[in-house]
């Protein structure tokens, strides 16, 4: 099969397409031909820095596609299937070999490069709000990175909730006109603005409730200087590549907390698949938009991960085989 595969870590550049053995089905698991590959703020840091389980290593959260073979022990999935699918490693390809407890069937008609964009950034999403951030109807929302994957979906879910205020930062305005739409009330460009302080003056000095930080690094003391008291900040990635160096003492003052949130920790229970498929429904049913910025040819992931490193893009970038 073709994949888009590395070496060795580093920018962009280290992607090659190339020739790769097929995978093959555990009894547990399926294999998808792909159709779709979102690719994962995580898929960037890990071709970055992370570690190759494999040589040459196919990189990758996120793919969608057909189930073309069942192994058999699997009883609750059929070939002809279409579905999303989520592993550590092995989105960007033609073929993808996955446990079948990491597939979600896709609904009729909806659309795979959709459904593919789903797993990972709303149910983070979801996460960050209101399994650890506990997330009540009328508290004020900040997003870091509003215009993320995980921040276009956090947007849309906080104003389904009943948020009283939402917030989000970006890094140009243009950018941020663009999530209005979705449930954006005020935007903060974080290369004009000190952040925090931008916070205290649109919420009267109050501060955020909630705050969702994908971003991480020096970001991270901006995400707890914003917090209302009791506020609770997600903290869900390291998208900056810094140290998270913070001051632990000023979140006693105002009784704050900081949650770590990871998806993959929790992506085998009940409640995690469960609430993905929910999620994957609603977004079927019109509830929930996947805002999808470009489409890349897998035989160019490099332009597309560069692409993503622009910080141009709104919502996910999506690679088709």
């Amino acid at each position: 099969m073709k994949a888009a595969v590395y070496y060795e870590n580093g920018g962009p550049e280290v992607l090659k397409y190339e020739d790769v053995p097929d995978p093959q089905c555990h009894p547990k698991g399926v294999i998808i031909a792909v159709e779709a590959i979102a690719i994962e703020g995580g898929d960037v840091l890990s071709r970055f820095g992370g570690q190759l389980v494999t040589k040459p290593h196919v990189v990758g959260y996120q793919a969608a596609g057909t189930i073309i073979e069942v192994g058999p022990e699997v009883e609750h999935l059929k070939v002809g299937q279409k579905v999303a699918t989520l592993m550590n490693y092995g989105s960007h390809a033609a073929l993808r070999a996955v446990a079948a407890r990491n597939c979600w069937v896709i609904p009729d008609g909806y659309d795979v490069k959709m459904a593919a964009a789903i797993p990972v950034t709303f149910g983070t999403a979801d996460d960050c709000l209101f399994e650890f951030g506990r997330l009540k109807k009328g508290e004020t929302v900040l997003i870091q990175a509003g215009a993320s994957g995980v921040g276009v979906a956090a947007i849309q879910l906080a104003k389904r909730a009943g948020a009283g205020l939402i917030l989000a930062t970006a890094s140009s305005d243009e950018r941020l006109e663009k999530l209005k739409r979705l449930g954006l009330d005020h935007g903060i460009n974080y290369t004009q603005h000190d952040v925090a302080k931008e916070v205290r003056r649109l919420t009267d000095n109050k501060g955020a409730d909630v705050v969702v930080d994908s971003v991480g690094g020096s970001t991270l003391q901006g995400s707890i200087n914003s917090l209302a008291y009791r506020g609770r900040v997600s903290l869900v990635g390291n998208a900056g590549r810094e140290p998270m160096v913070v001051d632990v003492g000023s979140l006693m003052g105002g009784n704050r907390s900081v949650s770590g949130v990871f998806l993959g920790a929790e992506i085998g229970t009940d409640r995690v698949h469960d609430n993905v498929q929910r999620l994957i429904n609603d977004a079927a049913k019109g509830e929930l938009e996947v805002v999808i910025d470009r489409v890349f040819p897998l035989s160019e992931a490099a332009a597309a991960h560069a692409y993503i490193e622009s910080r141009a893009a709104v919502g996910r970038v999506v690679m088709v085989p």
